[in-house]
């Protein structure tokens, strides 16, 4: 009799465990959403500076004496940490070594095992949020956990920055040294374009090109050190960073859903229709993709890893206005 008690109250537990699990509202939460279920998430912290984990926010008063954030720095209670600058690999493509691409599967496993991520926990992505170039950098890892199949992850919708402008408190203690359980599948290749598909996607016309640059580098004024030719992959339709977010107090937020649509219209794009997003190493090109994909909810969306990097370093041209 006493077996099936403990029996009956093991049940009662477990069916107890699974009836709190969080459902993420979205693929993109607000901080006080954040703050009223921290138990139930893990956070990751995606930075290009992982020194700054272990800091705290420093101020300036400006002219009037008001205090003014100029450091974003530390983070949310008991996040995890991920160098950002490690969400890209060297690969051999074709008998050659190609940089800026995601690491093979085993590679990303033990990367995001090696900072603490645990399986069958939503995750919560934390950029550092005070632009959009970070907050890709943050939309790079959620694109890559995608692409190794997982669903329960959502980004923290002004990051670290909008998280201290809500007035929430910062930590500076180090990461917890744990090691994950999360687990890798195989890699979806509905989610990443070829240099084929990104090159019949040109000549053709069938699937749309988001090139997710600035003007300068889309018309050719200016390039990357990396990126072998000025321009933008011809028959691509222009989708910059700086329509992709608005700032308030500091902080980058997403846009609603309509006024995305409304915008990419206006450049040509229709958010419905099949594309490919790309920019000079796959950086920028996570943002357009985001968008498209998780907040306008197409499904038809691919990141050309590698963008013009590896377009032209496979010897393919860029189209731009002429030079003086």
């Amino acid at each position: 009799m006493k077996q099936v008690y403990w029996f009956v109250v093991l049940i009662a537990v477990v069916f107890s465990s699974i009836s709190r699990a969080v459902d993420l509202p979205g693929p993109v939460i607000s901080a006080q959403w954040l703050s009223n279920h921290l138990s139930d998430v893990q956070i990751l912290e995606v930075t290009k500076d992982p020194d700054s984990f272990i800091k705290v926010p420093r101020y300036e008063l400006n002219a009037s004496g008001k205090k003014i954030l100029v450091g974003i720095d530390g983070h949310i209670q008991g996040s995890l940490l991920m160098n950002s600058k490690d969400l890209w690999a060297e690969r051999l493509l074709n008998g050659q070594k190609t940089k800026y691409h995601i690491p093979e599967q085993g590679d990303f496993q033990r990367l995001v095992q090696s900072v603490g991520v645990a399986a069958n926990k939503p995750i919560i992505i934390v950029p550092v949020g005070q632009d959009m170039s970070d907050i890709d950098e943050g939309l790079r890892a959620y694109w890559e956990f995608k692409v190794y199949g997982e669903a329960n992850i959502a980004m923290l919708d002004g990051g670290l920055a909008g998280w201290i402008a809500a007035g929430y408190i910062t930590s500076s203690e180090a990461s917890p040294k744990i090691r994950g359980n999360w687990m890798a599948q195989s890699a979806n290749q509905d989610l990443i374009a070829s240099t084929s598909e990104v090159m019949q996607a040109s000549r053709s016309g069938d699937i749309q090109l988001v090139d997710s640059r600035q003007p300068g580098q889309f018309f050719g004024l200016t390039k990357r050190p990396e990126v072998s030719g000025y321009g933008h992959i011809p028959g691509a339709k222009m989708f910059s960073p700086e329509l992709m977010s608005r700032s308030e107090n500091g902080a980058s937020y997403f846009l609603k859903p309509s006024t995305y649509a409304a915008i990419l219209q206006a450049n040509g794009i229709e958010s419905t229709d099949a594309s490919i997003s790309y920019c000079n190493t796959g950086h920028l090109a996570s943002g357009s993709w985001f968008i498209l994909s998780e907040i306008l909810k197409n499904p038809s969306v691919k990141l050309y890893d590698g963008s013009t990097y590896l377009w032209t370093k496979e010897g393919n041209s860029l189209e731009g206005v002429p030079l003086n």
